[in-house]
């Protein structure tokens, strides 16, 4: 399966951020035109949901993940609004409980995936295994740079069972991010969504490229791409992360099933 994203990671090729825009805005002339754009991707989606739901064939799984204020919270928002909420399943992976230290770091992963019909949306995921605990040295590298293959090879059983993979790292500026954690600072209703680590987390910026990118490379496949999106403009995230999906949903050539024998027959008095 391959999303055929212009900001699709090839497999194997090498990533460097720093030389990526993360205010790129395609070929769109406006904000309005891109929002309109992706309003227009919102209603496929929920289209493409309903057969996805019903034919209940395959699933979908979204990854996303982003340096702290990347947007993986608002993406969710807008670009999963208008879809069944029965058909959705959101998964946010915090610092894991001392039950799921006891099992291997995929445990806690393969229990969530969604099943046949569903979307499950992973707001930060498997990743943080080779990002977080890469940077913070919570395993030795002689641990962490194994998990790579593992993670390959864990993508690979779920796409073989049917399951759709699209990974997204929502890429933006470090000027954006400190904008963005002043505004929560600001900004009363955003207070609560302001984390004190997160300052501690902004001084590690380069530790986190690099393993980003590490993550990028080598697991960016045909069967479980990574998405690198400009996010610095929220429109522009909106609509590559809705192209890329309708783009794969649409290649899956879904159809509701068949209705059962003789439903023509019946009458409803």
């Amino acid at each position: 399966m391959v999303v055929t994203s212009p900001y699709q990671a090839k497999p194997g090729e090498r990533v460097k951020l720093s030389k990526i825009p993360t205010d790129a805005t395609g070929e769109f002339k406006s904000k309005s035109e891109g929002q309109h754009a992706s309003d227009k991707n919102l209603k496929k989606l929920r289209e493409l949901q309903g057969v996805l739901y019903a034919e209940a064939k395959h699933s979908l799984l979204v990854v996303l993940q982003a340096m702290d204020a990347g947007g993986k919270d608002g993406a969710v928002d807008h670009v999963f609004s208008g879809i069944n909420p029965q058909g959705c399943q959101v998964t946010s992976f915090k610092q894991p409980s001392s039950e799921e230290l006891a099992h291997d770091y995929l445990w806690r992963i393969h229990h969530v995936t969604p099943k046949r019909g569903m979307i499950g949306i992973f707001n930060r995921s498997h990743y943080e295994s080779v990002l977080v605990e890469r940077v913070h040295n919570l395993v030795p590298e002689k641990v962490w740079s194994k998990r790579f293959n593992q993670i390959n090879h864990f993508e690979k059983l779920l796409a073989d069972e049917g399951t759709v993979i699209i990974k997204f790292f929502l890429h933006i500026s470090k000027k954006e991010q400190k904008e963005r954690l002043e505004d929560r600072l600001k900004d009363p209703s955003k207070n609560w969504k302001f984390d004190a680590k997160d300052l501690d987390e902004r001084r590690h910026w380069d530790a986190y490229y690099e393993a980003y990118e590490d993550a990028l490379e080598k697991c960016s496949t045909d069967y479980a791409p990574w998405i690198i999106v400009p996010s610095d403009h929220k429109w522009f995230r909106n609509w590559v992360i809705s192209d890329a999906l309708v783009r794969a949903l649409e290649k899956l050539d879904m159809k509701y099933p068949p209705p059962a024998k003789g439903l023509d027959k019946l009458v409803v008095e």
